[in-house]
């Protein structure tokens, strides 16, 4: 088998349908919390609950879609309907630009995300060795974000031609969907992986069939979860210190260019000192951010934040699945669908307490987030999720 950059040619296919789907979910991401607010006329509490609703939407259905690929063995089909799933919400932006559409819109494309989900990551991980498990979700991780980089830029380049006006906005909403069209086509030709339909367990009882380190693995991450309030919150800090919104869109850039960047590094240093280290290090650079964020007061500062938060964001997104993989073998589509859920339904009152705490003072949203966040590293050392696993 050829590999390029040292992983199996799949990973890499998997990896340009995310970036073309990056391209377009994050021109219109990086643009919505302040679009939502300043040009919609949204306020800040409608924005948490939006989002708190979108990141629980985002996992909603992960354990179905989980169980779903694990009882059929089939991994494609359930990743294809959620790629093209998002891609048809895509297009409620470009007939309506309410607060009630932009709500719905960013509610419903969440859904797909949700559902595509535990099928690609357990497909990357029976296609992935478990000696370079980390680096090859962290490669994948880094054409998904490659793809949040451009989309940004691209956001930048039309709102500086058009200006920041309503129109400008719907232009853009017309550039993003055509990535996205292309992502599901591209999908549809990748060949589905050979799987062994297992046992046809209900889907209640599936949960007991998952390890006990994978379960507690699972309370670690839902104490941290409190902590993880929505990325929109960091864009708006960024317009509170004085950017603009076209200097936030390329901030926006900037932190995925960090995420790029750091992925596969940080994927080949996990699987060389371990996956639990890994995470805990994720939580703590979480901490480090959160209080940065705090007091944070010059453009400088929020700079270097938004360059430590890819980093962070970087191991949460990928190293997280990887770990799953090494400690839950047998159903890993399972147990990433059921991580998803759980983190998820967290999220909610997690941007709700965030939102509320927002109009108090932002500062008390990034102080109880590090407080979490320590909690969370606590817990994790105490439970030992990989011990008797790997």
């Amino acid at each position: 088998m050829n590999k390029k950059l040292g992983v199996h040619p799949d990973v890499l296919k998997l990896g340009f349908v995310s970036f073309l789907t990056d391209v377009s979910s994050e021109m219109i991401f990086s643009v919505f919390a302040i679009f939502f607010t300043s040009i919609a006329g949204a306020s800040s509490a409608l924005l948490g609950l939006i989002e708190g609703f979108a990141d629980f939407t985002a996992s909603s259905l992960d354990y179905v879609a989980g169980w779903l690929s694990d009882k059929t063995g089939k991994r494609k089909v359930f990743a294809l309907s959620g790629y093209g799933f998002s891609t048809v919400a895509k297009a409620i932006l470009l007939i309506a630009n309410s607060v009630v559409a932009l709500s719905f819109f960013r509610i419903i494309e969440r859904l797909g995300k949700s559902f595509r989900g535990p099928p690609r990551d357990a497909w990357l991980s029976a296609i992935a060795a478990q000696e370079i498990r980390g680096y090859s979700f962290g490669v994948h991780k880094a054409f998904d974000k490659a793809g949040a980089i451009l989309g940004p830029l691209i956001a930048y380049g039309l709102l500086s031609w058009h200006g920041e006006t309503a129109s400008s906005f719907r232009t853009l909403f017309w550039v993003a969907f055509v990535p996205a069209v292309l992502a599901v086509f591209l999908l549809g030709m990748i060949k589905d992986p050979p799987a062994a339909e297992r046992r046809r367990e209900n889907i209640f009882a599936a949960w007991n069939t998952l390890s006990s380190g994978f379960k507690r693995y699972l309370i670690a991450a839902g104490i941290f979860s409190l902590a993880y309030f929505s990325f929109g919150f960091l864009l708006l800090r960024a317009k509170n210190t004085g950017f603009s919104v076209r200097d936030i869109v390329l901030l926006y850039a900037l932190f995925n260019v960090s995420f790029v960047i750091g992925a596969p590094l940080i994927g080949k240093l996990g699987d060389m000192i371990g996956r639990t280290r890994i995470v805990a290090l994720s939580y703590l650079i979480y901490l480090v951010m959160s209080l940065g964020f705090a007091f944070a007061a010059t453009k400088w500062q929020i700079i270097a934040l938004f360059i430590i938060y890819g980093i962070f964001y970087s191991i949460d997104e990928a190293q997280s699945k990887a770990f799953i993989a090494d400690i839950e073998p047998e159903r890993r589509a399972t147990a990433i669908g059921v991580f998803n859920f759980v983190t998820g339904v967290i999220y909610l009152p997690a941007s709700l307490i965030a939102g509320a705490l927002w109009a108090v003072h932002p500062s008390i949203v990034f102080l109880l987030a590090a407080f979490l966040s320590l909690v969370a590293i606590t817990a994790l050392a105490f439970l030992r999720p990989a011990q008797q696993s790997q």
